[in-house]
């Protein structure tokens, strides 16, 4: 389902819902939301071809393009499915001054629909992947500071010499 346009004046710097248009990052907030959360959506225009996932209710302008809900198809399954056909999606976007996704081609990605207990495993699996990878992106510049930190502490122990007395000739 295509999303709906909004006009700079209904957006907001700070607000609850995040407005997806045609990037990954929100263009701004809504005093409402046109999705629920844990949505799948693919952005049309501009970073056409890039596939979100929205944990909370959003709002989905024109450029925005998300995956209906079914009770056969959990999102955030069809979002890692999707996210393996990234780069088929990348090349079927018409280049122009704007970067375009056709809404025909997105319709007719066929998309496997294991049982939901499988699609959950898959997920919880994924899940697990992805926060590990976010840990090691957030958690490992820290850890380079803090043994960068320990390694100058040391090595300013271990080159700071306390004045000896001279020696007697």
């Amino acid at each position: 389902n295509r999303g709906v346009r909004v006009v700079k004046s209904q957006l907001k710097e700070n607000g609850e819902f995040p407005v997806f248009q045609n990037s990954l990052v929100p263009l701004g907030y809504h005093s409402s939301w046109n999705y629920p959360a844990n949505s799948t959506f693919i952005i049309v225009a501009g970073a056409a071809g890039e596939i979100g996932f929205s944990k909370i209710n959003f709002w989905a302008a024109d450029d925005c393009f998300v995956i209906p809900d079914s009770i056969n198809l959990n999102s955030r399954f069809v979002y890692y499915f999707l996210l393996t056909k990234q780069n088929y999606l990348f090349s079927r976007v018409r280049k122009a001054s704007v970067p375009r996704l056709s809404r025909n081609f997105i319709e007719n990605i066929k998309i496997p629909v294991p049982p939901l207990h499988i699609q959950e495993e898959i997920i919880a699996i994924l899940d697990r992947f992805e926060a590990l990878v976010s840990d090691l992106k957030d958690g490992l510049p820290a850890e380079i500071a803090a043994r960068r930190k320990q390694y100058e502490y040391y090595r300013s122990q271990l080159l700071t010499f306390k004045p000896k007395p001279p020696h007697p000739l």
